[in-house]
């Protein structure tokens, strides 16, 4: 499969995480885990999902901690914040779900080749959702100067 998202590609045949065209370093469990996201985009991935998928029952870990730092890994290879989601959003108590448009394809298939599903367009998803992300950046640094007067008019 090759899932796309905003500028981001993952081929799951070479294990590839592309950003723009370029590789991106991450780690195997991390990659298991975006990959799990991935492929059940727009639902809720529990952490026991994850628990299940990245480690086998005989495997004697932390898993909260392997949980928190797969999840940091993925969120540091995206670019991703948990405060302010652009591609992961933290579902209290309960696990993760990958908010952002997905566009998945079988490998060597035509998109909009499924007549159930119609052509989505890469190109206009990747503006909107850098959009998104540049007006979370901008609120983000507009919220700490208005700490940073209330703090100075305090």
């Amino acid at each position: 499969m090759i899932f796309r998202f905003g500028v981001f590609e993952v081929d799951t045949e070479s294990d590839q995480v592309l950003k723009s065209g370029r590789a991106v370093k991450i780690q195997q469990q991390p990659y298991k885990l975006l990959c799990l996201l991935l492929a059940r985009a727009g639902k809720v991935v529990t952490r026991d999902d994850i628990r299940a998928a990245l480690w086998p029952a005989e495997t004697f870990v932390d898993y909260e901690q392997g949980v928190n730092f797969a999840m940091k890994q993925v969120r540091e290879a995206l670019g991703d914040d948990a405060e302010r989601p652009v591609y992961v959003l933290t579902v209290p108590k309960r696990g993760y779900r990958f908010i952002a448009p997905v566009d998945a394809n079988e490998r060597g298939a035509l998109r909009g080749s499924n007549p159930d599903r119609p052509e989505t367009n890469l190109e206009l998803q990747k503006v909107l959702w850098a959009n998104i992300a540049e007006l979370r950046l901008a609120d983000a640094a507009r919220t700490k100067r208005r700490e940073k007067t209330k703090t100075v008019l305090v």
